[in-house]
């Protein structure tokens, strides 16, 4: 990609301040944002998901489809949902259990791990070992599925997760997340930039005047609460890690923060109350909350008793995809240990508001009379979500 549609937009970025107008609008920033983050490693699943042998989803991300199978083996494996043939769809549900993944186009039929097994009526010279559903990079951690979207799957190595994997195994370790169920998931489309929704979810500073509910529980919607600290808290045995990889090298983004919730408050219920069994093996996270996020689009937080993961998917320009998905203890029983309404009440109305005010933020922005501002000192999180992506826009810009 030239570097001339892009270099004015970023040769005009103030550091410390909002990002120009067009950065939100216009369609070929938002092309190189797609570029860019179909590099990145995405939360795709949950691995109670895929327990089964046969089992899959589908995961998206723009144009690109990512089948996330358990094979025969045991394996976990992404393939990319193109027919080898003439390049329809293979899987067309959003889940299922199969021995064979079958195109419903001409119905060639290909084995869990990819390789193609049949194809009706070609040539004597025809090779079907060179014709496998192409494979995309997948790693699990701590129960948690993630993949990259790679515009070029034979040569193009996804960003290191030396850093990122063991901050996470600890996580989720500590929190019981692989031994998790899916207890309710929600999707909301925002009629805004991508950039606009994750900027609103790395601040805290519209916590108080946006989300009363989470700000009556968190201490985090106070000014001065941010603290980080790179020691191991005693009772949670977690410390706070931010890499926000904006030193050139090709490492993905992990940040893990650890919080407290307001006095005589468990976790994220509406009373402060517990809302189902404990997650992880020790009850030390009562009272305290834990976000984490991997990359640009996933995020996690997580209480004593209940996880909540975010992935959002850029769509358009002008449109965003975010689904939140509740975890609870694999053992927990819907109706006997949790509620579902009780269980998700706090992120849903959060979501609800969080759409509002991205979409009218979004709507300002659209306005010629929209330019940069700076950003406060509850905003920081938010100024370096920016300075990473500067920084890795400038490297895609310049790639041939």
């Amino acid at each position: 990609m030239s570097a001339s549609p892009l270099a004015g937009l970023l040769a005009s970025v103030r550091e410390g301040w909002s990002l120009p107008r067009e950065a939100y609008l216009a369609e070929a920033t938002f092309a190189a944002d797609m570029t860019l983050l179909s590099r990145r490693w995405t939360f795709a699943g949950h691995v109670s998901e895929v327990g089964r042998l046969g089992s899959w989803i589908l995961a998206r991300f723009g144009d690109e489809e990512a089948i996330i199978v358990r094979g025969e083996d045991g394996a976990l494996r992404a393939l990319a949902n193109v027919c080898r043939h003439r390049g329809s769809r293979v899987c067309v549900a959003s889940r299922g259990v199969s021995r064979l993944f079958t195109c419903p186009y001409h119905a060639w039929s290909y084995r869990l791990d990819g390789s193609l097994q049949a194809a009706r009526e070609m040539p004597e010279d025809f090779d079907p070992a060179g014709f496998g559903l192409k494979p995309l990079p997948l790693v699990e951690i701590g129960g948690l599925i993630f993949v990259t979207f790679t515009p070029d799957f034979a040569s193009l190595e996804p960003p290191s997760l030396d850093l990122a994997r063991p901050v996470l195994e600890a996580l989720t370790a500590r929190l019981g997340w692989r031994e998790a169920k899916i207890a309710h998931r929600e999707a909301y489309e925002v009629a805004a930039n991508w950039k606009l929704v994750m900027e609103n979810y790395h601040e805290c500073y519209h916590c108080g005047p946006a989300h009363p509910e989470f700000a009556q529980l968190h201490a985090l919607a106070r000014p001065g609460a941010r603290g980080l600290t790179g020691a191991p808290d005693p009772l949670t045995g977690l410390a706070d890690l931010e890499d926000w990889g904006i030193d050139g090298l090709e490492r993905e983004t992990v940040r893990v923060m650890r919080s407290q919730l307001s006095a005589d408050c468990a976790t994220g219920s509406r009373e402060g109350a517990p809302l189902a069994p404990p997650m992880g093996p020790s009850p030390a996270l009562w009272g305290h909350c834990v976000f984490a996020e991997l990359g640009y689009l996933s995020a996690f937080l997580a209480y004593a008793d209940h996880g909540v993961i975010y992935r959002f998917e850029p769509l358009a320009p002008l449109r965003t995809r975010m689904e939140v998905i509740w975890l609870t203890s694999g053992a927990a029983r819907e109706g006997e240990d949790y509620d579902v309404e009780a269980l998700s009440w706090l992120w849903r109305v959060t979501s609800e508001a969080d759409k509002t005010i991205i979409e009218r933020n979004q709507a300002g922005v659209k306005s010629r009379a929209y330019e940069p501002g700076p950003f406060s000192g509850m905003e920081p999180g938010t100024q370096q979500y920016v300075a990473r992506y500067l920084a890795d826009l400038a490297r895609v810009t310049r790639t041939p």
